[in-house]
């Protein structure tokens, strides 16, 4: 068996092989197992070689020019002074390259009521981009002959015909004023928007009394240099004082829910304790969202945002909640900014509603830095300042570099569309950046969600 065994050993090591191997190497060699895993190593680098080298002789002969020229794209240089803080860069290198050359693209719902279509339509006009979607929902409380009536301005309107992301929502609903069909409303139009389009990176709600404070192009370029995880939504805990005890402790039923004529709210006798599974939020009920935590709340994996949503349906002011208690309750809260994103005045203590702006706001609208402002009354002046002094609108859209017609004699430049990943940012860029610089600083984040 000895003698047998040194003539295998013999078989696999010929006398070359003993020339350049000791025994051990011999020993190891022995082992057929190696055969396989060699050759395949060979195999894969042959193949990448070959691969490398058919790339660097025969390069695409394709004619299309780069998908994105602009100077924050074109070179990796000229787009890292625009991340808000290390950790930004650092969160979007983990993404694929190509998707850091990616602009966003944003999905707004506008909303109205009876009176509210021309202020829609200005309001669509002033945000509108063709990189982005666009749903409008004007209630039941207005006539049906207005709710037509939007839905021809915007069938007539040539470009919007042409890019095809402007929808108005054919099913109108009954809103109640701080009741949960506004979220209903809300999160339909969320879903419809999922539905249409796979590509929007950021969910915004806007009203008819919403303004922005800045161009389309100055929104996108600066969001193109954020990493595609924060969610601006002002917050707070509601841990004591009177949102206790007349929001949370109270019981409303929302008629809008059953009836098909709008009503108040309804008040029971009864009052309820507070939740012990999940813990209660408040905010702002306007928000710029992710679409990946908009999808969470429209699929709910895990149930949570279908407990809230149930435990919301009785709850006053629920827009100024459920968004708030959802994303405070997983592991969503470490993307949620307590921010709105929108200037409001309110007196002082605040009252109900908010302050409508006017001319004597204009500086401190402009000095907030923020990218929209609310509310604004039907055509006030304040609007046409807007338009000339922030947003350089003078035909029917807030102009961008994606507008490349001529002006010549009145005519309208974004009549002709160009390359709409291209932006041209003004000092609204500025703005925001340094908006974003302080929202995004390391001490304003440890504070979400607490």
């Amino acid at each position: 068996m000895i003698g047998r065994k040194s003539n295998v050993g013999g078989l696999l090591n010929p006398p070359w092989m003993r020339k350049n191997f000791n025994s051990h190497s011999g020993r190891m060699f022995s082992d057929r197992k190696w055969i396989v895993p060699f050759f395949a190593s060979l195999f894969i680098s042959v193949t990448l070689l070959l691969t490398a080298a058919f790339g660097l002789f025969f390069p695409s002969q394709s004619d299309e020019p780069l998908p994105f020229d602009a100077i924050s794209f074109a070179k990796e240089e000229d787009s890292s002074g625009y991340f808000i803080e290390p950790e930004l860069r650092s969160s979007s290198e983990e993404a694929s390259s190509v998707m850091k050359m990616v602009p966003p693209r944003l999905a707004y719902l506008i909303s109205g009521t009876k009176g509210d279509s021309h202020r829609m339509m200005r309001t669509l006009q002033a945000v509108y981009h063709p990189r982005n979607q666009y749903v409008l929902h004007m209630d039941l409380e207005a006539p049906p002959r207005e709710r037509l009536e939007l839905t021809n301005l915007v069938k007539a309107d040539p470009t919007f015909n042409e890019v095809e992301n402007v929808r108005v929502m054919a099913q109108s609903n009954l809103v109640t004023y701080k009741g949960p069909t506004m979220i209903a409303c809300t999160l339909q139009a969320i879903a419809i928007l999922l539905r249409e389009s796979r590509d929007w990176d950021w969910f915004i709600n806007l009203s008819a009394s919403d303004y922005p404070l800045m161009t389309q192009d100055d929104l996108l370029h600066v969001f193109s240099n954020l990493t595609r995880k924060f969610n601006f939504i002002e917050h707070s805990p509601m841990i004591a004082g009177w949102k206790l005890s007349h929001r949370a402790k109270p019981i409303i039923v929302d008629p809008g829910l059953y009836l098909s004529k709008k009503s108040d709210l309804s008040w029971t006798t009864q009052r309820r304790s507070l939740p012990t599974s999940f813990k209660l939020f408040t905010g702002s009920a306007w928000v710029m969202l992710t679409r990946s935590f908009v999808e969470y709340c429209i699929w709910g994996w895990d149930n949570l945002p279908r407990t809230i949503l149930m435990y919301y349906t009785n709850f006053l002011s629920s827009p100024e909640g459920y968004f708030h208690t959802v994303i405070c309750n997983n592991d969503f809260r470490h993307t949620a900014v307590s921010h709105d994103l929108h200037y409001i005045a309110w007196d002082n203590p605040p009252k109900q509603h908010p302050l409508s702006l006017t001319m004597k706001d204009f500086n401190k609208m402009v000095n907030s830095s923020a990218p929209f402002a609310r509310k604004f009354a039907k055509d006030d002046p304040v609007l046409d300042k807007i338009d000339k002094e922030l947003l350089g609108r003078t035909g029917r859209f807030s102009p961008g570099a994606w507008c490349i017609g001529s002006s010549e004699g009145g005519a309208d430049p974004c009549s002709v569309r160009g390359n709409d990943s291209v932006f041209a940012p003004g000092p609204g860029a500025g703005r925001l950046q340094e908006l974003l610089h302080s929202l995004l600083a390391e001490e304003s984040l440890k504070k979400q969600c607490t």
